[in-house]
């Protein structure tokens, strides 16, 4: 069963941005699990002063649409202030990706949980007590 994928989509997933592990991040989000098939993993390292995402690295098994959304994700989120980014959706990622296959839009779904985890982490990490 193949699927028609946009450039866009192609290109996120032959080139993927902000790939790779980073060196001591800030919080760490991910989802997924074997089974399904999809695992993202998501750094971030955040300027503490400003609130933004100073860098931000993924890892993702899976399929072309969940490595797309996942770069796709990295792109818009850099930059931003936790505050923002907490507001991103799937139709952001969806948006930007210029269209996913129906039966793929979970893929930006997950990017945006994996997204949510790590800030979560983040904000844990650094409450004030």
């Amino acid at each position: 069963m193949g699927f028609n994928y946009s450039r866009k989509v192609m290109n996120n997933f032959f080139n993927p941005k902000n790939f790779g592990k980073m060196k001591n991040p800030d919080a760490k989000g991910e989802v997924g699990n074997a089974a399904c098939g999809d695992i993202m993993e998501l750094e971030l390292k955040v300027d503490k002063k400003t609130n933004k995402i100073k860098d931000i690295k993924f890892r993702t098994f899976g399929c072309v649409a969940a490595i797309a959304s996942t770069s796709v994700l990295t792109q818009i989120t850099k930059g931003l202030t936790l505050e923002k980014a907490e507001k991103l959706t799937m139709k952001d990622v969806k948006n930007k990706l210029k269209d996913l296959p129906k039966i793929k839009i979970h893929c930006s779904t997950m990017a945006i949980q994996a997204l949510k985890k790590a800030i979560e982490n983040y904000k844990n990490k650094n409450k004030k007590t």
